[in-house]
Formats: structure tokens, sequence, C-alpha cells
């Protein structure tokens, strides 16, 4: 006990010494300014010498010293400055005061602008929630209706230090209260109240303020001031003087009881009942009473909180503002229930005393839209197991809760207790309620607004839920019942009738056509289409149609004994203009169901077929094919001849982008020859100029291009190219034309004949396949020689030895 007092001694100690140091250096550093504009001019008055940026920068910085403006005008007299002095630096900084605040530079509340004074107490778990383990604990059951209030973090009911300053707030020690006084005078005093309770100002007594309410302290001051100022605020005195509240103390609050973070938490003294709450982490969701709150102050019992009223209704009627010693306590819960299904908020809710179960509903939002609401099931504890219970409707007002109850909302089944429905061939299908006026199958037609045109008469069914819930299906004659020929129906809760339409009982109807039309297409049949009609439909004739050959194709349906048995269709031909005109006879032909129409493409229409000629031709481009007959020597004759240096042994003709290996020089010279092809789109010959190069591949020295030489023959070119490789098939090679023909080597016993060059040919050397593996080292040559001999001395000496035996 000595030690803390020794602590706190010297904690007071150094605050008050760091105190009268702060002190001691303002006051310096206001004569220091005082004396260095002094001495600007010899001018008797000394605020005269300052500007409006001086004297601002002068009265923060006094300001921030920490020092009263009468502390500070105590120094300045003290050190030869006259009132005279002082009144001018007043007026001067009103003046100021006044043109910045039209201009908006230099705000009047920036200079008395509202502060907390000292740190105050946070919120200890903003990094590490303690609610976590309370939080996964609700996971395994419902929530405590209210404690999420306290669970986030963007709802602190912080006080707000910028209000206007409240009317019932009680001035305490280190409150700040700040007088204006305004009119034929104006001076501005910044106040501190003293731990006494007092504040001081001008050379007047000090004035008691502590325990007053801010509109009791003006009064006070006011009253005093009037030693000064003659008449203040009183009517037509031309000076009034108002207090309000600069910077605010920080009091002390006890939190004890089920909360969740009990202890003593330093709040703003604006701070309320709410605001402490939220520091201690509100009530402990698993004991603590959301609805027996209680705050003590000066040992009473001054206000209890229900924090439901603020929950359900946003009341804040009992969020007080709270002072310096108020203890908070949380009381034990009472009564809880737990409300499951479907009410709007699944919760655990706390019940006082006189509360029934209508009440608690009300705290769960009520039933939702599905909520079965004739009974509510209870699971009430007893001393020895549970109980199961049923409560109606009726006496949801009376019935008295108990803890540990748990009420079980139902959902309404999924089915109606009068609905019957009617689909199908109907004006209006859907649902309807079994009542008054529709009682039978007639009653519901005729409500449905009756049949439609299409409604198949003969037949109807009516589907009825037996007592097991299966279907059962009750057909009947509805031509009959709605012209009163059979007895009416009577309609039970959940029938189904329906109504067929005729298109439901056959497959769709439709039409086609094919052929030489703009747009073949497939249509819904409609009665009483013709041909023509369906021409016209698929956009009219093409330009190949041959009109008067239009065949219709149509299914066998009806009698067939004048038919043969080979016959699957019916076949009617038409003959039809371009204006779309019948003979008489035709056009009384109407088109049935399924009927495929065919228009038939003129037999010598075609679309033009074209082929390409290119290069030294006379006359190269596209040419149409004539006729199906026309071959490469036809068009040969249309190009108009061959230009000067045409090479035609080079020409090639391709088909579909495919050489294919052809002799022009014999089909012109011979039409008959087996290379004169029919012509084919797309089809291209080229006739090149006279190429003078040979090209040698393959498995030569030196793969290159050489020039055509007259006289050479197929190795003199393959000395040019450097020679054959080691591993080169001489027997394989072969030589491909210009023209794309194929000559290869011949062999005749030892002899080889290779095919002739000629200019653009390509010479061809294959390789034979080779690896090093395949290779004898110089050893393995002479082992193997060896061998051979061996075998062979050996072999000879067993003839030898058999000739002479025999």
């Amino acid at each position: 006990m000595n030690r803390s007092r020794i602590q706190s001694c010297l904690s007071t100690y150094r605050n008050s010494s760091f105190l009268l140091f702060q002190q001691r250096f303002a006051l310096s550093f206001l004569l220091i300014m005082l004396v260095i504009t002094a001495g600007f001019s010899q001018q008797p008055s000394r605020a005269d010498q300052l500007n409006d940026e001086q004297i601002i920068e002068f009265y923060q910085r006094a300001q921030g010293s920490g020092l009263t403006e009468m502390q500070i005008e105590q120094a300045a007299m003290s050190q030869g400055y006259t009132l005279n002095d002082i009144a001018k630096m007043r007026q001067r900084m009103a003046k100021i005061k006044q043109q910045s605040n039209r201009s908006g530079q230099f705000s009047a509340d920036t200079l008395i602008s509202r502060s907390q004074q000292g740190s105050l107490s946070q919120r200890p778990f903003s990094a590490y929630d303690s609610l976590n383990l309370l939080r996964r604990d609700t996971i395994r059951r419902p929530n405590i209706f209210g404690a999420s209030l306290f669970k986030g973090t963007s709802l602190t009911f912080e006080p707000n230090l910028r209000i206007a300053t409240p009317r019932n707030y009680v001035v305490g020690p280190d409150d700040e209260l700040v007088v204006e006084i305004y009119g034929n005078s104006t001076e501005s005093f910044r106040l501190r109240v003293s731990p006494e309770g007092s504040v001081r100002m001008l050379n007047l007594a000090p004035i008691f303020v502590s325990g007053l309410t801010i509109e009791q302290a003006e009064q006070r001051i006011v009253g005093r001031l009037r030693q000064a100022y003659q008449g203040l605020n009183r009517p037509n005195s031309g000076t009034y003087a108002s207090v309000t509240l600069g910077n605010i103390r920080s009091i002390r609050v006890t939190m004890v009881g089920e909360v969740v973070m009990p202890g003593t938490y330093t709040l703003s003294s604006l701070s309320t009942a709410f605001n402490a709450l939220y520091l201690a982490g509100g009530p402990n969701p698993e004991t603590g009473s959301f609805r027996d709150i209680q705050v003590i102050r000066n040992n009473r019992i001054i206000r209890t909180i229900d924090l439901y009223d603020y929950l359900l209704r946003a009341d804040k009627k009992d969020d007080i503002r709270l002072l310096d010693q108020d203890v908070i306590r949380v009381n034990d819960y009472g009564v809880r229930v737990e409300m499951v299904g479907q009410v709007k908020r699944p919760a655990i809710y706390e019940v006082k005393t006189g509360e029934t179960l209508k009440n608690v509903l009300s705290f769960a939002g009520g039933f939702t839209d599905r909520a079965y609401t004739f009974s509510l099931t209870l699971r009430r504890n007893t001393p020895r197991e549970l109980r199961i219970s049923t409560i109606t409707q009726e006496q949801l007002a009376t019935f008295v809760p108990q803890s540990g109850d748990k009420y079980t909302i139902g959902e309404i089944l999924n089915r109606y207790e009068n609905r019957v429905q009617v689909t199908g061939a109907v004006m209006r299908p859907g649902d309807y309620a079994l009542g008054d006026d529709i009682t039978s199958v007639r009653s519901l037609i005729k409500r449905a607004e009756g049949l439609r045109k299409d409604a198949f008469l003969n037949r109807a069914t009516l589907y009825r839920e037996r007592d097991n819930t299966d279907l059962e299906a009750i057909p009947f004659d509805v031509g009959q019942l709605m012209r009163n020929e059979t007895e009416d129906i009577p309609l039970l809760r959940q029938d189904s009738v329906h109504i067929y339409s005729v298109r439901d009982l056959r497959e769709p109807y439709f039409v086609s056509i094919e052929g030489a039309v703009n747009r073949p297409d497939t249509i819904p049949y409609v009665t009483n289409l013709t041909v023509t009609d369906l021409i016209a439909l698929s956009g009219g004739f093409q330009e190949g149609a041959t009109p008067t050959r239009i065949e219709v194709a149509r299914r066998i349906r009806e009698d067939t004994t004048k038919m043969n048995g080979s016959e699957t269709v019916q076949i009617f031909q038409f003959s039809i203009d371009r204006e779309l005109h019948l003979l008489p006879a035709d056009a009384r032909f109407l088109l049935k169901p399924f009927d495929v129409v065919y228009v038939r493409t003129s037999p010598r229409y075609e679309l033009q077929r074209n082929v390409t000629v290119s290069g030294e031709v006379q006359h190269p481009g596209n040419y149409a094919i004539e006729s199906r007959g026309e071959r490469i020597s036809d068009i040969l004759k249309r190009v108009g001849g061959l230009k000067t240096g045409a090479f035609l042994p080079g020409a090639r003709f391709s088909r579909r982008g495919t050489v294919i290996a052809t002799d022009l020089g014999a089909i012109m010279d011979n039409p008959n020859v087996s290379g004169n092809l029919l012509l084919e789109v797309g089809d291209s010959l080229f006739i090149p100029r006279l190429t003078e190069t040979v090209s040698i591949q393959g498995a030569v020295l030196n793969p290159s291009v050489v020039s055509f030489t007259t006289g050479f023959k197929f190795k003199d070119y393959i000395t040019q190219a450097g020679g054959f490789t080691d591993n080169a098939r001489q027997k394989r090679s072969y030589v491909v034309y210009a023209n794309g023909l194929k000559d290869r080597t011949k062999r005749f016993l030892f002899f080889r004949k290779y095919p002739k060059i000629e200019p653009g040919s390509r010479v061809i050397i294959p390789f034979e396949p080779f690896t090093e593996d395949r290779r004898l080292s110089p050893g393995e040559r002479i082992g193997l020689i060896s061998v051979i001999g061996t075998m062979t001395v050996t072999l000879t000496t067993v003839i030898i030895n058999l000739v002479r035996l025999f």
C-alpha cells in the first residue's frame, strides 16, 4: 500500500514538474514574442505592431502551451503591458475571427474545437476477440437473441464530441468551459475546471461549478462576470455572454456481473450505458441477462436497462449518460426459451415475469408465410425426463413459458384443402376453388369458360386421389355431359379434369416441298392448301425448274383394293406454268397431311462449271465446260494455241490440287490416247516456259540444280552432283519429269538402263538404310575372311576324300 502511494506521489510530482516547466516555457516564449514585436516601432500601443498572421500564430501557440487566457494576460501585465494593449489584442483577434468566418478560411470552431482529454479505454478484443469461443458454441445451438449486437465492430456506441452541449451535462474537474462575450464588448475565455471544482477569469474570485449542470454553471459564471460587465445578458444592455462545453473530461465506470469482460473502464464524460456495455463485450451470452441490466449510482439503482426495447423497437430511453464512479451490473438471466422452425428469427429468448408465449412469438418476428399456426409443439424439461405438449392458437395469449422450453413451429402441408383443376382443351385451364358454385365437372368446365373448338368430345378423364394417395382415372364422355345427356359427376378435393384436344390424339400435320424452289421447307398443314399455294409459300420456282413435271407423293391411308401390292405411295403429276396457273381439273386437287411435292430441274440446266488454263497460252483464264464429253484436247483448242517458248512436255494438269501426270504432246498429236481425260469442275492446266535446269536430289554428295546440257546422260548429271554416296541405292534411282511423269532405272542381268533426262527433270537417288552397327571393323573383316577360307579348305578336302573313296 505504501509502495503504491509512493509511486502515485512520484507520478504526481513528475506531472506537476512537467506542467510547471511547460507553463514557464510558454510564458518565456510569450514575453520574447512581445519584446521582439515591441522593438519594431516606438508607437505607444504594441498591439498595432503585429499583423494578422502574427496574431493568429501567437494566439494558437499560447493556447497550445496549456495556459489559460487569464494566466497569459496576468503574465503580460507583470511585464509592463497595459490593459489597453491587451484590449486591442482582443479586438484584433475578434475582428480576425469575424472576417475569417465569412471567408471560410479560419473558423472560430477551430479555435474552440472540442476534444477529449486523456486516453480512454479501448475494446480489448479487436485483434483477438474473446467472443470467438462463444461464436463457436453458437454453431451447435441457436443464437442467443441480442448477443450479436456486441460482436460486430461496426457498431460502437461511441459518443459524438461534435454534438451541441447537452443542457443536463454535469460539469466536473478537468472539463473546459468556453465563455464567449459578444456585443458591445468582445471577449473569449477557455476555463478549465480545477480539481477543487472551480474556475477563474480576469481578476474575479474563483467560481465553483463542479456538480452543476451546464445551465447552472452558465448562470453562476454570468452572475460573476457582471462585476466586470455591467448588465451582462440583460435586456438592452448590448453585451451578452454564452457558456459552452470545450474539452471534456474522462470518467471511470465499473462493469460487474455477467459481462464478457468485467472491470473498470475509462470513458468520455459524454458516454452512455450502451457505450460501456460495448466496451465490456456486452452481457455474457451463456449466463448474462439482456433484460435485467442495472445502472447503480451512489449505491442506488437509477435505471434498469432492457436491451429488447432497443433491439425490437429501437427505443434508447435506457441509454442514459453515465457519471464518474457509476457501476453497471449485469444480472443472471431468469427464464430462457427456444423458438425453432417456421418463425422469422429462430433463437433463444429471455422472458420476464408477466410475459406469455404470445410475447415470445412477437420477439421472434411472428410466423413465416409457411408456418403451421394451428398448433405449436412444446418440449419441456421435467425433474426426471422430457415432456411433449401441444399448444393451440387460442392458448398463446395465456400460456406462461418456463425456463428450458423449446417451441417448434411446423410447416404447412404441401397440399390444398379445396383445390380442383381443369387442364387441356378449355378456354381457361388452371386451379379453381371447390365451393358453392363449383361442385361438379359440368360447373367446373363452365367456370373455365367452356370447351375449346378443338376439344375431343368423345372422351375425357377425371383424376381422383384415393384414400392411399394413389391416383384413380375415371373416363367420361364430355360431349354427352355438356349436352346433359348423362348424369353430372360430383367433384372432390384434389380432383383434376383433363379435356383432350383432337391435336393431342394425332401426330402433327405437315406438308413438304423439295427440288427447284427458292425455299424448300416443311410447313404445318392447313386445310384447302393446293400445290400452287405451297409453291408460292416456298418462294416460287428457281430458274432451272421444270414446271411441267411436278409430282406429289402421298401416303397410302385409305382403301388400297384398287392398287397393286408393290405400291407404297400414290404419285400425282401436274403441269404448271411460271405464273402458277393449273389446268382446271388440277386446280381442284387439294393437298393432304404428309404430302411431299417435288419440283424437278430441267435436264440441261446446270450451273457454269469452269476449268483454269494458265501459263504460255494465247488466252489464259477460266473456261466453262461446254459439254459433259469435253476433254483436255478440246480445251487446248479453245485457248488459241501456245506462245513461243512454251514447254509442252512440262505442262502440268491438276485436279482438286493433285497433279495428274499427262503427256500433252501425245494428246495433241492423238486425242484418242488414254491420257486425254474428261474435264471436271476445278481442273487446272499449266503450261510453263522452257525450263533449262535439272535438279539432282537424294543420295549424292552435292545435291544441286544444274543446267540442262544436250547430250548429257544420267550418270553425267550424277557426276556434276559429286557422285553417289556410300549408301546410295543406285538401282532404285528414278526421274520425275516436268509434266509429272516418272521413269525409273531398269536392270537386265548385269546391265542397268538409266532413264532419259529432259529439261525440268528431277533426278532422285534413294538412300540405302545405313547405321553404324551394320559396318564391320577391319579386324572383323579379317576374321570373317579367315573363317570363310577355312571352311572352303575343309569343304575341298571332304570332296577329294569322297571322290577317292567311291
